[in-house]
């Protein structure tokens, strides 16, 4: 069987998993059928707004189902009822109960953005940069009951640098992603996978991100803040006290200079130099209150008396 012809159904919800099912249209490969979350309210009117997965199906002619929950056996019905071969699953946000695994002759594949075992869960992108990794990559399983447990049926990888963000990552992996994915699938169809299993002693969890995690803690290492700050970006967005207010981080430079944490050291067109725990921070782009997303030196002329050295930031005014 050729695999532009087996019967492939497509579940996925944000623009990650998009990208996958455009590169799968793209090859021409035969999808009965797409899934994605219900749509969900968004914006000021909290209108009800489509996935990026369902938009793409829509425009393409493709069958979109929208289940709450796929533990419901008339959602299991329905889904054994499209007899696909393989079930190609992207950030769906939906967990598969067993019996819905145990349906596609091929089973059931997920594209996870990290190096399985290394960063199971939700949020792998923004947790590698956190930490420090050098690389990352997109990881194809064969799926099973367990968080991103499965055997492993190919890896890609790329290098991490010291500037990137979560967004260009995130965008890099969406390139990635689906190419492994189409070799995944002919590598299934062909039989000539080979699935290896996850060492579960090396496997580290990508807590769900939280407004929380993005509070500067200015008695850390500029370093640990650095990539914090780049890993939040552009959601949470790591954010600090200023004047009361919520201050909006969303790019810095670490340096070697010294000074109380949270401290302001040096206000210039160059940026914002703050003290750290360990080292020190100098802020390039921020963000005011009520304001957009500006450089440091475009906020120099009209702010500078606001942000003058000695002054301070974080939870400590």
């Amino acid at each position: 069987m050729n695999s532009s012809t087996l019967r492939i159904v497509f579940a996925g919800t944000p623009e990650f998993a998009a990208a996958h099912l455009q590169a799968m249209l793209n090859a021409d490969l035969n999808i009965v059928a797409v899934y994605s979350q219900p749509d969900r309210p968004a914006g000021r009117g909290q209108k009800l707004h489509a996935s990026a997965v369902k938009e793409l199906a829509l425009q393409h002619g493709l069958p979109v189902h929208q289940p709450a929950s796929l533990r419901d056996s008339k959602a299991q019905q329905e889904l054994a009822a499209l007899n696909a071969d393989l079930l190609v699953v992207v950030a769906y946000g939906l967990i598969l109960p067993q019996a819905v695994l145990d349906m596609p002759r091929l089973g059931c594949i997920n594209s996870h953005a990290s190096l399985l075992p290394r960063w199971r869960g939700a949020a792998p992108i923004q947790r590698a940069i956190e930490a420090g990794d050098s690389e990352t990559g997109v990881t194809v399983m064969q799926m099973e009951a367990g968080l991103d447990t499965g055997p492993m049926v190919l890896k890609v990888t790329t290098p991490i640098s010291t500037g990137d963000t979560a967004g260009n990552l995130h965008d890099r992996l969406a390139a990635l992603g689906p190419q492994a994915v189409l070799q995944a699938i002919a590598l299934l169809d062909q039989g000539s996978a080979r699935p290896e299993r996850q060492n579960d002693a090396l496997a580290t969890y990508a807590h769900k991100l939280t407004k929380a995690d993005a509070q500067i803690d200015w008695q850390r290492p500029a370093i640990e803040l650095d990539r914090l700050i780049r890993a939040f970006n552009p959601w949470p967005q790591a954010h600090t006290i200023w004047q009361e207010k919520t201050l909006k981080i969303l790019a810095a430079t670490v340096t070697e200079d010294h000074g109380a944490p949270g401290r302001i050291l040096e206000c210039s067109k160059a940026g914002l130099l703050v003290g750290c725990g360990t080292g020190a921070l100098r802020l390039t782009r921020l963000q005011l209150p009520g304001g957009k997303p500006l450089s440091f030196a475009d906020l120099y002329n009209a702010r500078r008396d606001q942000f003058a050295p000695g002054s301070q930031l974080g939870s400590s005014l």
